[in-house]
């Protein structure tokens, strides 16, 4: 489920909202790779805190585990918001990382798209050899001596139709 902004506001502290803010629309296309790599360790830091805070919560109120209220920071309330809210901000930043890799490769491959290109057509335009005072013919073809391999139409099926003809022959004696 989708959080809105306010709702981030409301649910998570200074620190942490300092951290989703950066993964939000404008301001995310501003950071690169790298950054994005940072904030996404620094947030799943966070959420794996949280995670463990709203662990611990539901142990509680299963009666399966002991009340942890004292070493935890004052804002406990409502631990399963603030953690959508962080994996969120985490698939907002995941997304981003995609996307920026799909541009560098989209990039790198029409640069060698255009290589490529540019190689074919020179292949096209080859400088001729200077002229040397012994100028000869040059390469001669020399034609190909191996058997012609078309066989004509009209003796496409003659050898079967002869051998069945010979079969039918000697069936008939």
């Amino acid at each position: 489920m989708a959080h809105s902004r306010a709702t981030e506001r409301s649910v998570l502290s200074g620190d942490q909202l300092e951290l989703v803010d950066k993964t939000h629309h404008p301001a995310i296309y501003d950071v690169d790779a790298k950054a994005l790599r940072d904030l996404q360790k620094q947030i799943r830091a966070e959420k794996g805190k949280v995670r463990t805070l709203v662990r611990q919560r539901q142990r509680e109120l299963r009666g399966k585990g002991d009340v942890r209220g004292g070493s935890f920071p004052g804002n406990t309330e409502q631990p399963l918001k603030r953690k959508q809210a962080l994996s969120a901000a985490l698939k907002r930043v995941n997304r981003e990382l995609v996307r920026q890799r799909a541009l560098e490769a989209r990039t790198s491959n029409v640069d060698a798209a255009r290589r490529a290109l540019a190689a074919r057509r020179s292949a096209f335009f080859v400088n001729p050899a200077s002229a040397d005072r012994t100028a000869g013919k040059g390469m001669q073809p020399i034609p190909s001596t191996r058997r012609r391999s078309i066989i004509p139409g009209s003796q496409v099926g003659s050898v079967s139709q002869a051998t069945k003809v010979a079969q039918a022959r000697k069936d008939n004696r």
